[in-house]
Parts: C-alpha cells; sequence; structure tokens
C-alpha cells in the first residue's frame, strides 16, 4: 500500500450498534440492513460481526447468496423483491424471503415449481409511494397469497418516509392498520428512525440500517449522540505536502478560496476518487494531527487542501481525519449537502480497507 489513505472498519462498534438496537426494540426480532455492500462497508467484512442479528435485509440475489455460501443458516430478506420470474428458482434453493410488492410477482410465483413455500413480506405502500400495494388492495393480495402452495408464513410491511420527525409515522400507522384490519398478521415497519423513536412501530421484526454504522437517520449526529451508537468506519489519509502562501493567494481548481493573510495549508491524499464529496465547500471539518481543522477549497480528483492554521506542528506526514470518531460523517455529510448513507456507499474500490 503506496497512498496513505485507508479505510477502517471497526468490528467492536459494528457489535456495539447491534446490541444497542436490540435494547431499543427488545421484543422485537432484527433484521440487519446490509444492501449496498454494507453500506459501503463490505458484506463480506462485516457480516460476522452482526451474526447476532437474527436476520440479513438486501437487495442483490448475489450478495444474499454470498452470505449462504457463507455459511449464514438463518433468514435472509430481499427487500425489493425478485426481479424476474426465472429467480424464484434461485430463491428456492438458497430458501429466501422476499417481499411481494407488484401483481406480477403474485402471478410469477403461483407459476413457479418450488421444493418448498418461500416466506412472503407483503408490502404496503402507506403514501411513500415508491413500491407497494394500497392499504385497500392488502386483504385482496392477502387472500389470494395465502391460497397459494408455494407461499409459507406472511408478514406485512411498510417503509416510512418520515420516521425521523415525531409525527411523521401517524398516518402511516392508520394506513397500516387499515390493511391488516381483519388479518392475523406478523408486521415488520421499523427502519433505523422508527427503531430508535418509536417504539409503538416495533411489532415482530425491525430493520436498522445506517444506526448498525453509527450514523444518525436525521442527519445530525446529534440525535444519537446520546445512544452509545459509534461510527464503524474511519476514513484517514497523511498530509502529502505543504504550501505557505502570501494573502491574496488562491488555492485549488477555479481558486475558490483566497487566503486573507500569510497562511499555512495541507495537502491530503485523498480526493473525489476516493469517495469524499466534491460538492464540499470551503470549511467541511477535518482533524489534522488530532486538531479540528477545515477543508479549503475545491476537492480534487485525488487531494484536498485544509487549513494548518489551528495545528501549527502539522506537517508533511501529519494524519488526517476525513470521517469517523472525531470527525462524524454526519458533519462532513451535512457540510456537502448529502446525507452520511452517501458517503459511505460512495467509497471507491482504490481505497484500501481494514478491518479491526
Amino acid at each position: 500500500m503506496s497512498r496513505p489513505i485507508v479505510a477502517t472498519i471497526h468490528s467492536a462498534a459494528l457489535r456495539q450498534n447491534l446490541a444497542i438496537v436490540r435494547q431499543a426494540a427488545p421484543d422485537s426480532r432484527i433484521w440487519s440492513v446490509v444492501k449496498a455492500n454494507g453500506y459501503g462497508h463490505g458484506i463480506d467484512r462485516i457480516w460476522q460481526h452482526l451474526s447476532d442479528t437474527d436476520g440479513f435485509a438486501l437487495l442483490n440475489l448475489e450478495e444474499a447468496i454470498l452470505l449462504r455460501e457463507r455459511g449464514w443458516k438463518k433468514p435472509i430478506l430481499l427487500l425489493e423483491g425478485f426481479f424476474h420470474s426465472d429467480e424464484l428458482a434461485l430463491l428456492d434453493r438458497y430458501r429466501l424471503t422476499t417481499s411481494l410488492h407488484s401483481n406480477w410477482q403474485i402471478k410469477a410465483l403461483a407459476q413457479a415449481r418450488l421444493s418448498a413455500p418461500l416466506d412472503i413480506y407483503v408490502k404496503v405502500n402507506t403514501g411513500m409511494n415508491r413500491l407497494g400495494f394500497l392499504p385497500e388492495q392488502v386483504h385482496n393480495v392477502w387472500q389470494k397469497l395465502r391460497a397459494l402452495e408455494n407461499v409459507g408464513e406472511m408478514t406485512l410491511m411498510t417503509h416510512f418516509a418520515e420516521a425521523e420527525s415525531a409525527e411523521g409515522i401517524v398516518e402511516p400507522m392508520k394506513q397500516v392498520e387499515r390493511a391488516a384490519e381483519g388479518l392475523d398478521c406478523p408486521r415488520s415497519l421499523s427502519n433505523s428512525a422508527a427503531t430508535l423513536w418509536h417504539p409503538e412501530a416495533h411489532f415482530d421484526w425491525v430493520r436498522p440500517g445506517i444506526v448498525l454504522y453509527g450514523a444518525s437517520p436525521s442527519g445530525q449526529w446529534q440525535d444519537i449522540a446520546s445512544t452509545g451508537l459509534k461510527p464503524a468506519m474511519t476514513l484517514t489519509s497523511d498530509v502529502i505536502a505543504v504550501q505557505t502562501v502570501k494573502a491574496g493567494a488562491g488555492i485549488g481548481y477555479g481558486y475558490r478560496y483566497h487566503a486573507s493573510e500569510e497562511q499555512r495549508i495541507g495537502i491530503v491524499a485523498c480526493g473525489y476518487a476516493d469517495g469524499y464529496p466534491r460538492h464540499a465547500p470551503t470549511g467541511t471539518p477535518v482533524m489534522v494531527d488530532g486538531v479540528r481543522t477545515r477543508t479549503l477549497g475545491t476537492v480534487s480528483m485525488d487531494m484536498l487542501a485544509v487549513d494548518l492554521t489551528p495545528c501549527p506542528q502539522a506537517g508533511i506526514g501529519s494524519k488526517a481525519e476525513l470521517w469517523g470518531e472525531q470527525i462524524k460523517i454526519d458533519e462532513v455529510a451535512s457540510s456537502a449537502g448529502t446525507v452520511g448513507y452517501e458517503l459511505m456507499c460512495a467509497l471507491t474500490p482504490r481505497v484500501p480497507v481494514e478491518v479491526r
């Protein structure tokens, strides 16, 4: 490894975050959401550190098969279900639980030749308007599925669009009750935000995602500061050059920052080709040699500039934390006008990853 940038995955943080979720929803089982390659952490790197979960939830068949081939025996839920009818043979072979959100999926399931029934999650559209059946359609759908020999255990599921707010699940919960009227059915409703902040929505299975990786569902680190959740990824690099510039000098592409006085500038080996947001403005927080400072100017493909004024002792070889325990990923994301989810998922393959 010649370039100094590295992403460190903290296995203890993953285990602790899962334990905190279980404390928050002690009467529910947990689907640990590991979609998008474990939110950029690497599903093959992290799944064993989350193995106290009751099941894994994801999107890609390839990732589901990987978990089975690594020895995972417990449930796996395909959150978007199957995309083509011929995939049902793989769901059958690897014993995967599938969500259903469309009539064509019901038809495909009815026509499939399976060795045993598949467990089903029926998706209800409670207002987010992405996937799912309308509440008034659910009773019909449920009875149709219940009559199929290819269908095993059935669960009602939905996804909240605004669980971060105090009133955000009120109307969706009414829609769930409407959909479930007259049905004796397990439910899986809660995402990370509802798991933390809406115990009335926990029911049988919760589906935490972002909180397992130590970031906030609201995008504000302060909202989870008292929970004990820990960042599961730290991105660090080194200062590889130092420039002392005069007052008025421009920094980086487009000269989007000009020094107001003589200033020491550190150049860090990290850029948007590593997954750092190019649109992060001057002032985005960064830690150099344990001192909080800020980025300056435009983020380049391979480098970014930082202000060394607060850390005069820093020089070539000084460590820079781009996000992690000291600089929360939510802070960087907020500064860049995005969310921590995106930054985690944007980490690029050229960044070496260590698991500790």
